[in-house]
């Protein structure tokens, strides 16, 4: 399962790169205005910024929400970088838009997705990656992690080269279970991905092997 983190702060996004685990990123608007980055000028900067940083895939959303304004936004966003991903939502405007990318060679990257049916349409249209939303699904009272065990049936079945990046991730756990449920990627937070390194029988286990080589020293 590829790691990416879900982030537009950079300091976070390096660190996650240091460990040399990170195969990617993900950004959205609200991961933009949370950094305080406004414009289009400030955010396609920051876009290659990234792309700088991070050898591998960075998902760029579009604003727009019909056909033109969603083309012209990923026609500029894939000029950033070759590694420049666009994030398309989930919306009739956005299936016909990612239809077109495909045909002309534009990775995509299918956003907001909260059942099987969308996933198939995202699918058919040619979309790279598929973003399922857990955490909200959760949210909503439904098993995220169902959906994304359905949709990995479906793609098996009908031999769909989209792949499924497990998206809105809360916690460590979420990010065992989504491999479990057999999700192709993970984007979260660099608190979940640091999460996974903690177990309170290594911060044991450790404190008794440096106790332990204390006392061969001379």
């Amino acid at each position: 399962m590829k790691f990416f983190i879900d982030t537009a702060n950079l300091a976070q996004i390096a660190e996650a790169n240091d460990l040399g685990i990170l195969d990617g990123v993900t950004t959205n608007p609200s991961l933009m205005a949370k950094e305080g980055i406004k414009g289009t000028d400030a955010i396609m900067n920051h876009y290659k910024t990234i792309c700088e940083m991070v050898d591998g895939d960075v998902s760029a959303e579009v604003f727009g929400t019909d056909f033109d304004s969603i083309i012209a936004e990923g026609q500029k966003l894939a000029a950033i970088h070759p590694n420049i991903v666009v994030k398309v939502p989930m919306i009739k405007a956005g299936v016909k838009a990612i239809k077109w990318f495909t045909e002309n060679n534009i990775r995509t990257n299918c956003t907001l997705v909260f059942s099987a049916g969308q996933a198939i349409l995202a699918a058919k249209a040619g979309a790279t990656y598929l973003s399922p939303f857990l955490g909200r699904i959760d949210d909503s009272g439904w098993d995220g992690m169902m959906l994304i065990e359905q949709i990995r049936a479906i793609y098996d079945i009908q031999g769909y080269q989209t792949e499924i990046l497990a998206a809105s991730i809360r916690s460590p756990n979420h990010i065992i279970s989504a491999a479990e449920a057999g999700a192709d990627v993970c984007t979260c937070p660099l608190d979940s991905i640091l999460g996974l390194l903690k177990h309170p029988l290594t911060d044991i286990g450790l404190a008794k092997f440096l106790e332990d080589a204390k006392k061969t020293e001379l």
